[in-house]
């Protein structure tokens, strides 16, 4: 009876493994890989003896029903015909492509996006049995939610805001009950490429080319106009220092003129001072007569000299014979003294 009972759980071990590995096409664990229908779900051979690894849930049925899910770093014996593992998932973050989604802007123009959807199964339980495939309906609703988000902005948009488009598709995919229902959160999105129709890319680098000739021709205008400023304000603050300095030279000039006034008026006064002192003092009077007769003469002299025609005074006579006398007795006196 015992041989009978391990011939058939032998059986059934080797057609469960034939099937496993037809469906798999391995024999320890399914790899997920992604195909026309989407990704698939990954499951591992009962041999009888099960050591979970690390950040990996073994989840565990008996009879067709849920039963736990293996601890890692332990030696599980699960009889093969009772228990059974359907289900395994990795508990890492896992970066998931999205190549060449088709979108639709809002001014119409058709788009191909390549993007990575990175999430993580934080509840194997849920992610076992409340979806069906959960990681293939999260790229899809990620594929859905993303087509609707770039359906509300226009194409400059898409390239410029990046960081917000990601952000929000991230939010319009957390909206969902992933973590409650399905047992998984969307960590993070990323755009890695946009691509527009060839006839929109070559009016996109034209519109770029003609932006970049606008931009040196408003810095060449923008150089010129300031060296023009620059050169009026040099202009400016010439002529203002020039009439500065000609306002200081022409002020220095007048208190110049007016001390060499002054110092002529002071030499001028001083000297009659000295004169009239000289002329109170003994034979003052008749020095100064004989030195205006000495300049009249010189005076007269002069005059015949340098012109033709002489004049004469009306009294030239009398004054001139006085003159004389005045002269002559000035002179005796000095003698007498000598």
């Amino acid at each position: 009876m015992s041989s009978f009972f391990f011939k058939q759980s032998s059986s059934l071990l080797v057609a469960q493994s034939l099937r496993t590995t037809t469906r798999h096409g391995c024999h320890h664990q399914f790899v997920r890989n992604l195909h026309n229908d989407g990704y698939e779900t990954r499951s591992a051979i009962n041999w009888g003896i099960r050591i979970a690894p690390q950040k990996t849930a073994y989840v565990v049925e008996r009879f067709g029903k849920f039963f736990k899910i293996l601890e890692p770093g332990k030696i599980h014996f699960l009889p093969p015909i009772v228990y059974r593992i359907p289900y395994v998932h990795s508990l890492k973050e896992e970066a998931i492509p999205l190549k060449d989604q088709t979108a639709t802007t809002k001014d119409n123009v058709p788009i191909k996006i390549d993007g990575v959807l990175y999430i993580k199964i934080i509840d194997p339980l849920l992610a076992s049995y409340g979806v069906d495939n959960p990681i293939n309906a999260v790229v899809q609703l990620a594929q859905t939610t993303m087509r609707s988000v770039l359906g509300k902005i226009t194409l400059d948009k898409t390239f410029r805001e990046r960081d917000t488009v990601n952000k929000s598709i991230l939010d319009a995919i957390n909206d969902w009950p992933l973590r409650t229902d399905w047992g998984l959160e969307c960590l993070r999105y990323e755009i890695k490429d946009v691509s527009p129709p060839k006839g929109v890319k070559i009016a996109m680098e034209l519109e770029a080319e003609a932006e970049r000739k606008k931009r040196v021709a408003i810095l060449r205008s923008e150089g010129i106009r300031d060296a023009e400023n620059n050169t009026a304000d040099g202009n400016k603050r010439a002529v203002i220092l020039q009439s500065e300095a000609s306002k200081i030279a022409q002020a220095n000039r007048g208190i110049g003129e007016a001390e060499a006034i002054l110092t002529k008026a002071q030499a001028t006064a001083k000297g009659i001072r000295e004169v009239s002192q000289a002329i109170e003092e003994s034979g003052g009077a008749e020095a100064t007569s004989l030195s205006i007769a000495e300049q009249y003469i010189g005076a007269f002299e002069k005059i015949f000299r340098n012109s033709d025609t002489m004049l004469v005074p009306n009294n030239s006579a009398g004054d001139a014979a006085s003159l004389v006398a005045q002269v002559a007795t000035v002179f005796n006196k000095v003698s007498e003294k000598k």
